[in-house]
């Protein structure tokens, strides 16, 4: 997968490569490792209001079952 950088040093990440890893329009984090750059995506300790809903922010692996019980516990404690 091939893209450009611009003038300005902008370079345009192709949709199917931000899905695959979940990067999403913000913040992101760059790292030089020899003479690649490195883009992870800024990892998040909260979560998103949505309507009253609280959700993960996007592009945040989702909970597995086992992983909404354990909050749910916890909570009820």
């Amino acid at each position: 997968m091939q893209t450009t950088i611009d003038r300005a040093g902008r370079l345009v990440v192709p949709a199917a490569a931000r899905e695959q890893v979940g990067l999403t329009a913000g913040p992101v984090d760059i790292a030089v490792v020899g003479a690649t750059l490195v883009i992870s995506p800024i990892a998040s300790d909260g979560l998103v209001d949505s309507d009253g809903l609280l959700l993960l922010p996007p592009g945040e692996k989702p909970l597995t079952v086992d992983e909404v019980r354990a909050l749910r516990d916890a909570d009820q404690r």
